[in-house]
């Protein structure tokens, strides 16, 4: 078998080889691979699983949270039909933000995640969901359950950094937000991303399980 076509034997891949979570799908695991105190765009090498550099931020804003995804999940049918006002899904791991009190300036860590709401994004024509959530055990955020928690400037910083994140000048941006979503429906999204999943794992080359 030829090493280069599956994944690493030594180090699982955080898109398959890592749980999505013990308590889903209230309770998720995130793989980050952002920080707020990143002005470059890292994300996972879908072949390898290491991060790789996507492209320097185009616009000044940092990222407001710490940002990656939820393991095992992909958006497919089942989460295009979440958002109807899109073409279809992207294809990708569901995305997540995961906030904390205490500053998080290392990328490549798994955090168990408390889901409160999320944002209906739309690039270009694809549904690209980003859930919100907290991180499980930090007890400045140990109160907050649902999106009403979050203070609305806070909320604001993160729609308005998604609004803009791709915005190219002079071109503007073909993300648009569509809407800021409760709990209840981040939980819908997680529950569809995670039959995408198990509809397509084959298709990505995902190992059997022995």
């Amino acid at each position: 078998m030829n090493n280069e076509d599956t994944f690493s034997q030594w180090r699982p891949h955080p898109w398959h080889g890592l749980k999505a979570g013990e308590n889903l799908p209230s309770i998720v695991n995130s793989y980050i691979e952002m920080t707020p105190f990143d002005s470059v765009k890292y994300e996972v090498d879908k072949r390898s699983g290491y991060l790789r550099v996507d492209r320097p931020q185009l616009t000044s804003s940092m990222p407001p949270s710490l940002y990656g995804f939820i393991p095992q999940t992909y958006c497919g049918d089942y989460v295009h039909a979440l958002s109807p006002l899109s073409k279809c899904a992207d294809g990708d791991p569901l995305d997540i933000c995961v906030l904390t009190e205490r500053p998080i300036n290392r990328a490549e860590v798994i955090l168990r995640t408390r889901v409160i709401g999320g944002l209906k994004l739309i690039d270009g024509e694809e549904a690209d969901d980003k859930i919100i959530g907290v991180l499980d055990n930090d007890p400045f955020w140990k109160d907050s359950t649902d999106i009403d928690d979050l203070p609305a400037p806070l909320l604001s910083r993160i729609r308005h950094y998604f609004a803009t994140y791709k915005s190219v000048p002079e071109q503007g941006s073909k993300v648009t937000v569509e809407d800021v979503y409760n709990r209840d429906h981040a939980l819908e999204v997680i529950d569809a991303a995670l039959k995408d999943y198990s509809l397509v794992k084959e298709e990505l080359g995902v190992p059997g399980r022995g």
